[in-house]
């Protein structure tokens, strides 16, 4: 019993761990974006509608990385395989009622 608490916990801590750095890469990546959008359009205004097609473009790209982590941490949490073969066991029928 003592290894599946072990698991549970690491799980737990792993689930964490990327949804923290899932949301860290992803507010990096939006503001670095959004500052390369303000700069390009600073720079050259005639282009600004070509620079929001792209910016929202890999925004969706960007924001699509951290949907897949959490994604990933979402099966690690409720459909762990590591905790599978520990935890699973045939199920007893139930008592006849008679």
């Amino acid at each position: 019993m003592e290894n599946i608490a072990l698991i549970q916990a690491m799980t737990a801590l792993a689930v964490g761990i990327i949804f923290g750095l899932g949301a860290l890469g992803t507010a990096i990546g939006f503001g670095i974006l959004g500052g390369r959008f303000i700069e390009g359009s600073a720079r050259q205004p005639e282009l600004m509608p070509a620079l929001q097609v792209k910016m929202f473009l890999v925004a969706a790209l960007v924001d699509a990385v951290a949907m897949i982590g959490i994604g990933f941490a979402l099966f690690f949490m409720f459909a762990n395989p590591f905790l599978a073969p520990r935890c699973t066991r045939p199920i007893e029928p139930l008592a006849d009622p008679r």
